[in-house]
């Protein structure tokens, strides 16, 4: 499912226009980005949480040459799914 399929399928359910869909879509997207980049965790009770995770830096083997490539430390996104929303496939 691409993100105007997914779009097409909350607007059905949730009996609005696509085009309101894929606003909404937009700025829970927008909304999700601008709280992580302030450093803040977005929990979402039922579905699980985001937040910003700090990597060091770290040397790694480039499987071609073999030869140590060093990576620069960086922050990224990382998503945790709740136990609640996991569960629903186990059941």
């Amino acid at each position: 499912m691409n993100k105007g399929e997914f779009i097409k399928a909350v607007a059905e359910t949730a009996n609005c226009t696509q085009k309101d869909a894929g606003v909404v879509f937009d700025a829970i997207i927008d909304t999700i980005v601008s709280e992580l980049k302030k450093g803040e965790k977005i929990q979402i009770p039922g579905f699980g949480s985001f937040e910003i995770v700090s990597k060091p830096a770290t040397t790694k083997i480039n499987p071609l040459t073999k030869k140590p490539v060093k990576v620069a430390a960086c922050k990224a996104p990382k998503f945790k799914f709740g136990k609640s929303f996991k569960a629903q496939f186990n059941a």
